[in-house]
């Protein structure tokens, strides 16, 4: 069988970019699909300060890997990816406007983090709201931020923040914190931090053009808290929803790999935010992007 294309990058995050670079440059027969823009994540951050080669840059990290992209003239294509199906040596993958053959697919969809739904919430994103303490928790310095949820992500990140901002308020919906123990134990500890349970954040108030106030309501009663900063961490959700049919094994909507970055699923593969692993950075994303590409590159070769 004639297949388009010798691998399909479903994704075009920075971990879906690094992967069809490298296969472009090993000159296989690549494309890339992406139903939104390219840059995923990044595109919701305003100041990375973390990442190598850079002392500060924000979505325009993942406009310059789009710029390699083009350079190499990858074949991008915007589609919305509904499912996949095995072929005989190969898969046939079912976007809402297109179909698409190929013998290797590389999984890069990432993840969403869940949110708020509250009134100036998109509007503020990157502007005083946001889901990474480690990127931006920097631009804070010294000054009064909000943390949102109740698991072990919201209390790693009030504990990182305090040790950077004034002060940290912590606002937790229920009755009780749901992480650990210990990490419950460290944030207590700190003197700049304060705990607010069954609190429910009603509006996001802005200010030229930043975020100024978060309305609560705690316990039927509303009030204003004049915060810089507000981060997030109510879950994610993986991009995950097309795999239902073809059976990649998933935990928690997370895709479970091995070494080599291979699904249970011969000649599918998967990288960055949407595999299950202890940590989501923009480095790991295209680390993995790189190491999946190879091990395509290398099966691909050796057949």
């Amino acid at each position: 069988m004639k297949f388009d294309y010798e691998c399909v990058v479903i994704g075009a995050g920075v971990s879906g970019m690094s992967a069809a670079i490298y296969l472009k440059r090993a000159e296989m027969n690549v494309c890339l699909l992406e139903k939104s823009a390219p840059g995923g994540q990044i595109n919701k951050t305003s100041t990375i300060e973390n990442y190598p080669g850079f002392t500060g840059i924000g979505p325009d990290l993942a406009m310059k890997i789009f710029e390699q992209v083009t350079t190499l003239n990858i074949p991008y294509e915007y589609a919305d990816v509904i499912d996949i199906k095995k072929l005989e040596s190969g898969f046939e993958i079912i976007a809402t406007n297109k179909t698409i053959t190929s013998k290797k697919i590389i999984l890069a969809t990432g993840r969403e983090p869940n949110k708020l739904n509250v009134p100036n919430e998109d509007e503020l994103t990157g502007r005083g709201v946001s889901w990474c303490a480690i990127c931006d928790g920097p631009l804070y310095k010294d000054k009064v931020v909000a943390v949102v949820g109740s698991g072990n992500s919201a209390l790693e990140e009030g504990i990182y923040l305090s040790n950077i901002c004034k002060k940290v308020i912590m606002l937790n919906r229920s009755k009780r914190f749901k992480g650990s123990k210990m990490l419950q134990s460290k944030l207590f500890e700190k003197g700049n931090v304060e705990v607010m349970y069954e609190t429910n954040i009603q509006e996001l108030i802005e200010k030229d053009n930043r975020l100024d106030k978060i309305i609560i309501k705690q316990q039927n009663q509303q009030e204003e808290l004049k915060v810089e900063g507000l981060f997030i961490y109510i879950g994610f959700t993986p991009d995950t929803q097309y795999l239902e049919n073809i059976g990649v094994l998933r935990e928690y909507n997370y895709v479970i790999v091995n070494s080599k970055l291979e699904t249970n699923i011969s000649g599918i593969y998967a990288c960055g935010d949407i595999i299950k692993k202890n940590y989501y950075q923009i480095s790991n994303a295209v680390g993995e992007g790189a190491e999946a590409a190879l091990a395509v590159i290398a099966e691909l070769e050796n057949n």
